[in-house]
């Protein structure tokens, strides 16, 4: 009856590698990992995500004009493409600002 269970050393079938924790005597990367911080300021972030909703905007229409030349290089899904990105970069552009103004209200209330 024991003969009919395989019996598999799983222990020694795992790979470790050195993201694991506790594992052998190699260092964790995980817990000994230091990343510098590299954050722009608000208003270069800010600014940067203008210019790509900008370009998101124009793009559609340069698409459109280029179909309309009769460019071979674009097709209309191209533009269709274009249009519902712009108009998903809108919207996460509105919600974004409006998360941003209810953040300065929160802010403005704090009673210091």
């Amino acid at each position: 009856m024991s003969n009919f269970y395989p019996h598999y050393d799983l222990a020694g079938r795992i790979q470790h590698t050195k993201l694991d924790s506790n594992f052998g005597l190699l260092p964790s990367a995980r817990l000994d990992r230091v990343e510098e911080k590299s954050s722009p300021n608000f208003k270069a972030v800010f600014s940067g995500l203008i210019e790509d909703l900008n370009a998101d905007l124009n793009a559609p229409d340069d698409l459109l004009k280029d179909v309309m030349s009769g460019s071979k290089n674009v097709d209309i899904h191209d533009v269709m493409t274009a249009m519902a990105k712009s108009e998903i970069s809108v919207n996460v552009a509105t919600q974004l600002t409006g998360k941003v103004i209810q953040a300065y209200d929160k802010i403005m209330q704090i009673q210091v």
